[in-house]
């Protein structure tokens, strides 16, 4: 079988011209080798901004699409690109990167970065080292800086940049973050309580539940899905007749989802038999497929809490 792959000269090229950018070329910007890149960002200057920004927004399109591609390279490249909508999809692009050697970058962006919104987007970032410090796989000297610099960035006036640093504190066990939240919470302001709501759905706090369960009926459709997705990451059993109820009356596609996903995360007869009845109704192939996997993650809940219980030692009530 011959290899279809044209030289990376010809990618490059195409960029550069004026015609249409075959879209079948998006997938050379995957693991980029090193030679490759450097050639890319000698002509990177002289592609046009518009071809740049639709590039990079295919790219977010296929990482949702393929968990197997990465353009971790080419995202680190262009963190500095004069252009502040480059170097905010960069940094969407390092969503899922563990690599701990992008904290310096990302809390420089945040600290100094000229431009808010490439700012917000590095507190979104670093949320994410939050939770791989909270679980011990980086090291603490770097958990605590990703931690310092989003709790002096909840303090921001810039109202995005301040709301995504408590969001991305939403996994820190630090005695600083659960006032900040609650403050976020008591906002009169839907974008804040939307985000106090996230934080507490990544916190793994019982301490949130009622405040969760009292937006689940929230006429907001952001703080109600906020609060949705919360219930089930905390796996909140006393808001699964809720989440039900919910979704009777739901209009909003988007919170429908987070409901019945929630309900998959919570577990419980109740919402076995619920799932098993939406899925035997319906008839459209996108649904059925996500109600499937929603049952498969339901059936992983039921095993992690058999193993639970399995688990239990009596003597260390005592």
């Amino acid at each position: 079988m011959t290899d279809s792959r044209v030289p990376f000269q010809t990618v490059v090229e195409a960029l550069l011209d004026g015609k249409d950018f075959p879209r079948r070329y998006v997938q050379y910007f995957s693991d980029i080798d090193p030679a490759s890149l450097s050639l890319l960002m000698q002509a990177w200057p002289q592609v046009k901004p518009s071809r740049k920004r639709s590039l990079l927004k295919q790219m977010e399109a296929n990482l949702e699409e393929d968990t197997l591609v990465s353009y971790d390279d080419l995202a680190r490249a262009l963190l500095t690109d004069p252009d502040s909508s480059i170097r905010s999809a960069a940094i969407r692009l390092l969503a899922e990167s563990e690599d701990p050697k992008l904290v310096p970058s990302l809390v420089k962006i945040l600290e100094a970065d000229e431009d808010s919104a490439t700012r917000a987007e590095a507190a979104t970032a670093l949320g994410q080292f939050v939770m791989l410090g909270e679980l011990e796989e980086i090291p603490e000297k770097v958990h605590r800086q990703v931690e310092d610099a989003l709790l002096h960035a909840a303090s921001a006036e810039d109202r995005e940049i301040a709301r995504r640093a408590i969001e991305g504190l939403g996994f820190s066990s630090r005695p600083e973050v659960p006032p900040l939240i609650e403050s976020a919470f008591r906002r009169a302001d839907h974008g804040w309580r939307a985000s106090a709501l996230f934080a507490m759905g990544r916190s793994n706090d019982d301490r949130w539940q009622e405040h969760v369960l009292s937006m689940l009926v929230s006429e907001d459709s952001h703080e109600r899905l906020a609060a949705v997705q919360a219930a089930g990451e905390l796996g909140l059993a006393a808001a699964r007749s809720m989440l039900i109820r919910l979704l009777e009356d739901e209009e909003d596609d988007t919170i429908t989802s987070a409901a019945i996903w929630s309900l998959s995360e919570i577990g419980g007869e109740d919402a076995r038999t619920y799932l098993e009845s939406l899925l035997d109704m319906t008839d459209d192939e996108e649904q059925v497929e996500f109600l499937e996997e929603a049952l498969e993650n339901l059936e992983f809940t039921e095993d992690l809490e058999r193993f639970d219980l399995m688990a239990f030692d009596p003597e260390d009530e005592e």
